[in-house]
């Protein structure tokens, strides 16, 4: 296998901003290393959205479902602890935030729904599923905070705008309306029922 074919040997390397070209070239099962500069967000974060024009300029961006833990000595903060949050509380905003302002990537666990689907193959869009219980080794991968919008709401919940290397992803849902999530969980409720019919 050669370095141009993407394996979790040889994975996909992306720095943001990220182009819908490079977006719509990913499909499910894609192992992708993202470089370059993120931003978190969490429920209030993603509530202000849809109300506010953001405090930072998201075309291209990747946003990252994660309320870190952070840690300030003298006027900088460092990051302890960025393991992903479950990303399906975000559902009834995701779309929107995507389609509103140009996001590219979304970070987080657990997957998302049909509404967020629908969103991401529409505006060429990527939900990348993150290591749960990796807060330290995701930890380990910013290697600056850049900043902090929204403080306001607390430290986990505030927008953290992070520089990041070699965050290591997988791509579970993709611009092309496919799901891995949702195949699981058809899977899962076959699976279910026959043994129910057993």
């Amino acid at each position: 296998m050669t370095p141009s074919s993407p394996s979790p040997f040889f994975p996909i390397v992306l720095t943001t901003p990220l182009t819908e070209q490079a977006v719509r070239a990913l499909k499910v099962g894609d192992v992708v290393l993202i470089n370059g500069e993120m931003y978190t967000g969490r429920d209030s974060v993603h509530t202000y959205l849809m109300k506010n024009a953001p405090p930072v300029d998201l075309r291209g961006a990747v946003i990252y479902h994660c309320g870190p833990v952070m840690l300030k000595e003298g006027e900088q903060w460092f990051t302890k602890a960025a393991g992903p949050t479950t990303s399906i509380r975000e559902e009834p905003y995701q779309a929107e935030v995507i389609r509103r302002y140009g996001l590219r990537g979304v970070i987080g666990k657990g997957g998302m729904g049909a509404r967020t689907l629908a969103g991401m193959k529409e505006s060429g869009a990527v939900y990348l599923h993150a290591i749960g219980g990796a807060a330290q080794f995701y930890a380990h991968a910013v290697e600056k905070v850049l900043g902090v919008h929204l403080l306001e709401f607390g430290v986990p919940e505030a927008m953290w705008h992070l520089r990041v290397k070699d965050f290591l992803t997988i791509v579970t849902m993709d611009a092309h309306g496919n799901s891995l999530h949702a195949e699981v969980e058809k899977a899962t409720a076959e699976a279910l029922a026959g043994l129910t019919q057993a």
